[in-house]
């Protein structure tokens, strides 16, 4: 199933912080990349469980 939903990466720090507003679920990175990813993994892993 393929859903489109918001990242919101704003740096904070040394780090950048991602946010889904949808499913309130966040995640960081080192890099702009490596928060999408890690955020796209907590997205992931949050619907897997609903």
């Amino acid at each position: 199933m393929n859903m489109q939903l918001t990242g919101i990466i704003k740096k904070a720090g040394n780090y950048y912080v991602a946010l889904c507003p949808e499913l309130n679920v966040s995640s960081q990175g080192g890099s702009i990349e490596e928060a999408r990813r890690m955020l796209q993994e907590a997205c992931e892993e949050y619907l897997s469980y609903i």
